[in-house]
């Protein structure tokens, strides 16, 4: 899904004009989020509007509740978000098994790890195309995961992630201001906490 552009690729202003698509997404994914199951068919095992939530992944997984994205800007980049409040000490790899997410496990000490992520949930959209997004914390064998280098997004360490945590924080964004959405996987994230 890209965006729409000019004959010269860009509007009177220099930057890409958009269509409401990624704000179509994210309406789909925030209604298969919250319905029952259906069936149906796709060849792209990744496409975002795989129905019912849980397409994206193995049916031995277990319950899922969350189908976890990625958007990118106008020139390609992903957009990030610094988060805070990320639950390094109760991990929920991708994938994990419904029985897995019930049994108490010893906290994780903290690891080394950057506040930025590239990973979300849809929580609402509303109005012309505005949504409220959570950051999603990225994990790498159930450990909190940097993804940065230097200070910038690491395409190689985005490639590593292997499972997402919640976090405490949520945007606000204009989904007119994005050329591109891409879904990541279905998965479970326990959002409650346990103190």
């Amino acid at each position: 899904m890209g965006c729409e552009r000019t004959e010269s690729g860009r509007d009177h202003h220099g930057s890409c004009h958009k269509s409401s698509c990624i704000c179509e997404v994210l309406r789909f994914i925030k209604r298969v989020q919250s319905t029952s199951p259906e069936v149906d068919c796709v060849e792209c095992d990744t496409d975002c509007f795989m129905a019912p939530l849980g397409s994206l992944v193995s049916p031995a997984r277990g319950r899922v509740n969350t189908r976890v994205f990625s958007l990118l800007t106008s020139n390609g980049d992903y957009f990030k978000a610094v988060f805070r409040g990320g639950k390094s000490n109760r991990p929920h790899p991708r994938g994990a098994a419904e029985e897995d997410l019930g049994s108490r496990r010893p906290p994780t000490p903290p690891a080394s790890t950057s506040c930025v992520s590239v990973f979300f949930r849809v929580q609402k959209v509303f109005d012309s195309c505005c949504a409220t997004i959570q950051v999603l914390q990225p994990l790498k064998n159930g450990r909190p995961f940097d993804i940065t280098n230097n200070g910038k997004i690491c395409l190689e360490k985005i490639c590593q992630v292997d499972g997402f945590g919640p976090t405490n924080t949520c945007l606000t964004v204009d989904l007119n201001c994005f050329c591109g959405v891409q879904c990541i996987d279905d998965v479970f994230i326990d959002f409650c906490d346990e103190d």
